[in-house]
């Protein structure tokens, strides 16, 4: 039976770091993969998960399974940095479950929409590639809106018109900032708007938080989610600790559910567990564990949120600095100035991208993303003069 299989085109960002590591160019630029980097092009383990891992190394007596729930200290350590407080759950109606990475918590999320009799997921476009096959792969109804206008900021009129038609027991799926791959998130009066529409028309809001920390602070970057959870009777949270601390290979997440009765809750979260079980049965520990290790130490807690200071700082260094050159050939750098995270689009043709690479060693996935990140005071001036060559 499994010559009936057909052949699946290879994943084009795979295909992207392969070419970049066979290109001998000493000065190439790889702005396609989708991890932080600092300005020597490095992505190093924090101090604090090394710190956090010797301290596992010595203290942990036992690799015996958690269950489907996974290690619910670091579940509840992270909720206060996400909701804000001391401790959330304290109401009865918010709880999480560990998953393997922010990809599993989507995942789990929808899957566990879908069993609530959820048909269609509303959601802006372009988005994060895996969002869409998520969708599929489940069978859920994928209704795009466009998230952003041409000139680089939010469009809020097609949010609007996408709630107003949108059906009660409909789902949307938002992104809490650093939106991948425009890095144009909502500002908070218009996370306002979008609080009250979605409790309003009684849509099942789905929170993708993968990027906290990288926008603006930890508590700026949580205020869309604060604000939805603060405005609607339930939602579902998915959490990744794979760029705030530095745990991509680790695959760290969390899926949040908040019910609108405390009664309610054990029943959501029963559900989760049963759809975890049916998909991966354990989530990975170690990287929870080390995350929890790192929020239960104020010393180690402080030397992270150091560190991720010096991230956001980089990458604002960045964006100003592509700013302060206005345009490049037709390419408007302004935009990227006010956007967040490490990604934003850029208005370039599929031939431009591809003049890039072999004429500069520049190397962008084929929407126009980049990851800024791969950009470094060294590199930028050139990086600028070869887009001015390929669009002027």
């Amino acid at each position: 039976m499994l010559d009936t299989l057909t052949q699946q085109p290879p994943d084009a960002l795979l295909a992207l770091i392969k070419l970049f590591n066979a290109d001998p160019r000493g000065d190439k630029i790889d702005l396609g993969v989708g991890v932080y980097r600092t300005g020597q092009g490095d992505t190093p383990v924090f101090g604090a998960i090394k710190a956090a891992e010797k301290c596992l190394l010595e203290t942990q007596d036992s690799k015996a399974y958690l269950g489907p729930e996974g290690d619910m200290g670091f579940v509840h350590a992270l909720m206060p940095y996400i909701f804000g407080g001391e401790d959330p759950s304290k109401s009865g109606r918010i709880e999480g479950m560990q998953t393997p990475g922010g990809t599993g918590g989507v995942r789990l999320a929808l899957g566990l929409a879908k069993k609530a009799g959820v048909g269609r997921i509303w959601m802006g476009t372009p988005s994060w590639p895996n969002h869409a096959q998520i969708v599929a792969d489940l069978g859920l109804e994928l209704k795009p809106f466009a998230h952003a206008r041409p000139d680089g900021t939010v469009d809020m009129d097609r949010l609007r018109g996408t709630i107003a038609v949108a059906e009660v027991g409909d789902a949307i799926l938002l992104h809490g900032c650093c939106h991948n791959p425009t890095g144009i998130d909502y500002a908070a009066a218009q996370w306002d708007e979008i609080a009250a529409l979605l409790a309003e028309k009684r849509l099942l809001p789905v929170l993708d938080l993968a990027y906290q920390g990288l926008g603006h602070g930890m508590d700026e970057d949580a205020y869309g989610v604060r604000k939805v959870l603060a405005s609607v009777p339930e939602a579902l949270v998915a959490y990744s600790c794979d760029k705030n601390f530095g745990l991509y290979r680790d695959r760290v997440g969390a899926l949040y559910v908040m019910t609108s009765e405390a009664g309610q809750l054990a029943a959501a979260l029963s559900n989760g567990h049963a759809l975890a079980r049916a998909n991966w049965s354990m989530p990975p520990d170690h990287g929870a564990a080390a995350v929890r290790i790192v929020l239960e130490n104020p010393a180690i807690t402080a030397q992270w949120l150091d560190e991720l200071d010096t991230m956001r700082a980089r990458m604002r260094q960045v964006r100003a600095r592509l700013a302060e050159f206005g345009t490049a050939g037709s390419v408007d750098l302004r935009p990227v100035g006010i956007q967040n995270g490490l990604f934003s689009v850029l208005p370039l043709s599929s031939e431009q991208i591809l003049k890039l690479r072999s004429d500069h060693g520049i190397y962008m996935a084929g929407s126009g993303r980049i990851n800024a990140a791969g950009l470094t005071m060294g590199n930028i001036d050139t990086f600028v003069a070869a887009l001015a060559a390929v669009s002027g």
